[in-house]
């Protein structure tokens, strides 16, 4: 692979055979050597290939103030997270993580801990997430000798489903997270019951509302359908459950002014039914 740029003594971008720019990382890689030089493959710890080119220019810029161990233990939370969640992670992720690990244990080092107020949500609306962030938590005390609050494991499941839903901005995972929270304790006091979180409804309930709740914040709605002939049917047959969405519907508008769309409220009525039939039985 010939060297494209040099960003340091241990990280360049090259061009491989196919003229693509990737990005190769390894001890002293760099040293002595220009652009057009030859970097043998054997001397190449870690190569990473990022298509979006908006996520490759910032993480060139990332890579250059970052220990080459603490971007080593990204990319590996990165691999794992991938294997356990089954899903693409939008290309932003070697940014937002593994910029989130370096940060964070510079900070523990330096004595300072942050708290995450939304820990107990994160853990049971990203169950999946937070559980990879608990072995990330493992892995980084094994490489780096330092064992970072539980809190930790919670930032990076948010940033890992945040890198799930395409977005860039994290402040959207902590809005969309306390909106799943709002809808599910209205959904909790109207029907004065406690979800079964390893229920399969319940799962899917909560993936509905993580989409709801995307569409909130990006002012995002369903568009109107005719279906008044079935929105008829489900306020009939669901009567409890059509009178929940009713009291959703005017929170929402009332906090967020975002108006419900029939079509939105009639998916909500379903889900909300399955989930509290499946409850209560």
């Amino acid at each position: 692979m010939k060297i494209f740029k040099t960003l340091n003594n241990n990280v360049a971008v090259v061009l491989d055979e196919q003229g693509q720019e990737k990005i190769v990382m390894g001890k002293g890689i760099c040293f002595k050597k220009k652009t057009g030089d030859d970097i043998p493959k054997e001397v190449i710890d870690k190569t990473f290939f990022l298509s979006e080119s908006e996520a490759n220019n910032k993480f060139q810029v990332l890579i250059q103030d970052v220990p080459m161990e603490h971007i080593a233990i990204g990319e590996e939370i990165i691999t794992e997270a991938k294997l356990r969640l089954g899903n693409k992670l939008n290309d932003m992720i070697y940014i937002s993580l593994i910029d989130h690990v370096h940060t964070s244990i510079v900070r523990f080092l330096e004595g300072v801990t942050v708290k995450n107020v939304l820990l107990w949500d994160i853990r049971r609306f990203y169950k999946d997430e937070f559980q990879t962030g608990l072995w990330a938590l493992d892995l980084i005390e094994e490489k780096c000798k330092v064992r970072l609050p539980e809190d930790e494991a919670g930032f990076i499941a948010l940033h890992l489903a945040n890198a799930q839903m395409n977005e860039e901005k994290m402040h959207n995972m902590y809005e969309i997270t306390r909106i799943m929270q709002e809808v599910v304790n209205i959904v909790k006091y109207f029907f004065h019951i406690e979800f079964d979180e390893d229920d399969v409804y319940y799962y899917r309930f909560i993936t509905h509302l993580k989409f709801f709740a995307k569409r909130l914040t990006e002012h995002k709605t369903y568009e109107e359908d005719d279906s008044d002939g079935l929105w008829e049917i489900i306020k009939e047959k669901y009567p409890d459950a059509y009178r929940c969405v009713e009291k959703i519907t005017t929170f929402i508008q009332k906090k967020y002014e975002y108006h419900l769309s029939r079509e939105e409220q009639l998916y909500l009525t379903i889900h909300i039914e399955r989930v509290i039939n499946k409850t209560c039985r």
